[in-house]
């Protein structure tokens, strides 16, 4: 125990001096100025609780760990493993998953249906950012930045040109794409960190790009009034414009505000499910082939005849095509975006998606986009902490489980002893 002292006062002193200086001092506003204030005794008291418990565990880290160790790990038999590999059952499941999905606008409420649509949302982005980080093995920080190219292109079509949602969501899936590609020179020959570094770079040139050009992007202030998608030219508002008619007068039934709410899920779900078919065929040629093998080992992928160039260039491009898809989405839904809407804490979420649902894996992407976006809605009281929990979420995932919920099953033989 008495080597452990040294550590545990050490990390009890780092943790009660950044929480004291995050939680327990604050900006405020008083006339013209700005004052340092104090925390609550509440908040004061979650600090030293915070410190206590570290000092406690570090302390006593080898017991407590025995302990832990003690605790059954939930698995499966042998015969529910061998029965949820099966194809039939997998295809089985994907179909009651879908079934659920396509009921679930006619019994949820507004805000859960808008809360869902949100959800299909970073799911897109979390299957595109797949491809990149989790089959090519390429880290990009920066691909927020095609999730605004692809925003902003369609609203400055609808803006300028007239352009409605269907022909702006493939310009902007064609537009993204030609970003993504543009990238991949520059890193064709970095890995690692610096790769990291140049996608983050890119990601802020974007953002600084579209808040200086108010010429055309409206700068700071955004762009508004963005068409919302139509059903074969039936808009869903009360009245509509020239040339147009409304889905509720076509099918002579009441309006009712919750069917343009229900038609962006039911268009954000179509959305998902194009985007995991032509993932799941892409794992499957060899294109998908190539980049697992680049991301095992690229000089072993150079040494089998395949050329890096081209599937990094490859990955970059698909996986930028599935953010402008969600960018353009995006934007006919909020009706308005702005630079800030494309921050780099974005980039930070979308990446946590893919490494908390398990690198290459599809379903487990899906599942970390739900737990990432709704967990923050049921917990509005820790708002101000969001942040904290949402770090302190993915280190304890990196103790626990740093393959993620649900990592890529790959096939293998197990050699029987």
């Amino acid at each position: 125990m008495r080597l452990y002292i040294k550590s545990a006062i050490f990390s009890a002193i780092v943790v009660l001096i950044l929480s004291g200086i995050l939680l327990g001092i604050r900006l405020t506003q008083v006339g013209t100025e700005l004052t340092l204030v104090g925390a609550e005794a509440d908040v004061l008291w979650k600090v030293f609780s915070a410190a206590a418990l570290i000092f406690v565990y570090n302390l006593f880290r080898d017991p407590i760990e025995r302990v832990l160790g003690l605790i059954p790990k939930p698995t499966l038999s042998a015969g529910l493993r061998d029965l949820s590999q099966r194809q039939f059952v997998q295809r089985l499941i994907w179909c009651f998953l879908i079934a659920a999905a396509l009921i679930f606008p006619f019994l949820g409420s507004r805000s859960q249906i808008d809360l869902a649509t949100l959800v299909l949302i970073y799911v897109m982005l979390g299957l595109g950012l797949n491809i990149v980080v989790g089959l090519a093995g390429l880290l990009d920080l920066g691909y927020v930045g095609f999730y605004a190219v692809g925003a902003y292109t369609y609203a400055m079509l609808a803006l300028y040109f007239g352009v409605g949602f269907w022909t702006g969501l493939v310009a902007a899936g064609i537009m993204a794409a030609f970003f993504g590609f543009i990238l991949g020179f520059p890193v064709l020959r970095l890995r690692g960190d610096y790769l990291a570094i140049v996608t983050l770079g890119f990601g802020e040139i974007i953002r600084i790009l579209l808040n200086n050009l108010t010429d055309i992007t409206g700068g700071p202030r955004g762009i508004g009034n963005i068409p919302k998608p139509t059903l074969f030219n039936l808009e869903f508002s009360k009245r509509a414009s020239d040339g147009a008619q409304t889905f509720h007068e076509y099918f002579g039934i009441a309006f009712n505000s919750n069917h343009r709410v229900m038609f962006l899920y039911l268009l954000a779900l179509v959305l998902v499910l194009i985007t995991v078919f032509v993932i799941n065929r892409l794992i499957r040629m060899p294109i998908g082939r190539a980049w697992e093998a680049m991301r095992e080992d690229e000089i072993a992928c150079r040494a089998l005849g395949l050329n890096p160039t081209h599937i990094k260039l490859s990955a970059f491009t698909i996986g930028a095509t599935f953010a402008g898809f969600a960018g353009s989405f995006f934007a006919a839904r909020q009706g308005f975006i702005s630079p800030e809407s494309f921050t780099f804490i974005e980039s930070a979420i979308i990446l946590a998606i893919v490494v908390l649902g398990g690198m290459g894996s599809q379903i487990g992407v899906i599942l970390a986009a739900i737990v990432m976006t709704v967990l923050p809605e049921m917990a509005r009281e820790f708002n101000e902490y969001r942040m904290l929990l949402f770090g302190l979420m993915m280190v304890l995932m990196m103790i626990w489980r740093p393959q993620g919920l649900l990592p890529m099953k790959r096939p293998h033989v197990e050699l029987k002893p």
